[in-house]
């Protein structure tokens, strides 16, 4: 930890200890995932339930037992002064309970929210003190930036190797077919020319779009290549991996950019939002995994581990200082596509894939829990007939027909599949509708499990 962010931790502990004397404690919660494993939705299900939560209505029952029926109201922080832009439940959820409802779109930047959560406060005698507020900080961020933060750890000739490495194996060799035949034919003294950076960054740029919209994959870097955000693409993307063979002076300006670029990520990603939280939950596609076959889902895991070698891996001073998690849950999203029988599956599954992550955050101290939720449940469970024989299946509205469907989707593995699991081809993955909403979220989201997960994660501190 450099010194700079030694002081903002020290800062920032100083803060939330005097916060805590007067009854105003702060709980930063790191809402964390790859690209589309459903942070936007996760959050806007989370603002929604507890604001009806605050209101009176039982969206969230286990967090409301855990607290012990002591939460009073939940509303908006006002913004103030911040520079970032705020995350927008209202719009996304105009966009859930629009006719027809759809799915809001793929987040470009960043964004914060912040909750104040009213509890009740009562002493051993019965008797009432002022109520505590509890507030509750959220943000999102592009899913595709999170891949950045183990190139951190990396230099342009190390990440370069790996990442060359990795795309010339399986379905990534063929998507990267023209990238990979430029860099061969680069000359080793290859000049540092804007005209063949920016052909290079291109032809790299698409083999990794290829990569993860036509295979599935996860483990894509950098983040900004696949998602620029609102800044777009400036000439600081214009890098790519190089082989030990090219030394001229293009491998030197893409490694002064590849250094300028992760100094901007740092700067603008990492020091301002994954510095220091106090709760963690990593959300995983497992379902969507297991869809793209088992290079995606072996591809997942990866991402996954070394993306919790960063946002986990606490030294002994930044966990004593609270500078790390104290507790970190696992969730796979999208449990609403399998029946009920299948769900304890999907949590055992998402056990064995984060198994490198949740060991790292375990090491570094913090207490470790793994669900299946769905933070907007689209289906009901349903008996479909395969092959003359009942089998438990879900019924929802599929997003691009419009009509009710019955889906058999497969079975979940509970751990990671044999080959055989492979070849049978068994398990699909439809997309279904949101469920009709209200517009004002005044009765919350159907959802299952977010509840539990919210207790676990953060009722202790209610």
């Amino acid at each position: 930890m450099d010194p700079l962010s030694l002081l903002r931790v020290v800062l920032d502990t100083t803060e939330d200890a005097a916060r805590a004397l007067i009854g105003r404690e702060r709980i930063r919660l790191a809402v964390t995932g790859l690209s589309r494993a459903g942070k936007t939705v996760f959050l806007t299900s989370l603002i929604a339930n507890l604001l009806a939560a605050g209101r009176g209505a039982r969206t969230l029952p286990a967090l409301s037992d855990a607290a012990g029926g002591r939460i009073r109201r939940v509303f908006v922080v006002p913004a103030d002064t911040e520079t970032v832009p705020r995350f927008d439940p209202d719009a996304h959820l105009g966009a859930l309970a629009a006719d027809p409802p759809r799915w809001p779109e793929r987040t470009e930047d960043f964004s914060t929210l912040s909750l104040a959560i009213d509890v009740e406060r009562r002493t051993s005698l019965g008797g009432l003190l002022p109520e505590r507020r509890v507030t509750l900080d959220l943000i999102d961020y592009p899913g595709e930036w999170l891949l950045d933060l183990p190139m951190l750890r990396q230099g342009h000739a190390a990440w370069s190797a790996e990442t060359l490495a990795r795309l010339r194996r399986g379905t990534r060799a063929a998507a990267a077919a023209d990238f990979l035949a430029f860099i061969d034919s680069l000359p080793p003294e290859a000049p540092a020319e804007d005209v063949l950076a920016k052909r290079g960054f291109t032809l790299y740029r698409d083999a990794l779009r290829a990569c993860r919209d036509t295979h599935g994959l996860r483990f894509l870097q950098p983040g900004r290549f696949l998602n620029p955000g609102p800044r777009g693409e400036a000439p600081l993307l214009w890098f790519f991996p190089l082989p030990d063979s090219v030394r001229g002076g293009l491998a030197d300006l893409c490694a002064r950019r590849y250094a300028a670029y992760l100094d901007d990520q740092r700067a603008n990603f990492l020091d301002p939002f994954f510095s220091r939280f106090h709760r963690q939950v990593v959300l995983v596609d497992v379902l969507g995994a297991l869809h793209a076959g088992q290079e995606a889902f072996t591809d997942t895991a990866e991402a996954l581990a070394a993306v919790a070698a960063i946002i986990s891996g606490a030294n002994w001073l930044e966990r004593l200082l609270g500078a790390a998690p104290s507790r970190v849950a696992f969730a796979a999203t999208k449990a609403d596509h399998v029946p009920t029988r299948a769900r304890d599956s999907l949590a055992a599954l998402v056990e064995h894939i984060t198994l490198g992550a949740r060991g790292r955050a375990e090491a570094s101290g913090a207490t470790v829990s793994c669900h299946a939720v769905a933070a907007i449940r689209c289906t009901e469970d349903a008996v479909a007939r395969l092959e003359g024989q009942a089998v438990a299946a879900v019924r929802g509205v599929l997003l691009q027909e419009g009509v009710g469907a019955t889906i058999y989707p497969g079975e979940v593995p509970m751990k990671p599949p044999e080959p055989a699991f492979w070849d049978a081809g068994l398990f699909s993955m439809p997309e279904f509708r949101p469920p009709r909403l209200d517009r004002h979220g005044a009765s919350g989201m159907p959802h299952l499990g977010l509840d539990a997960l919210l207790a676990w994660l953060v009722a202790d501190l209610l």
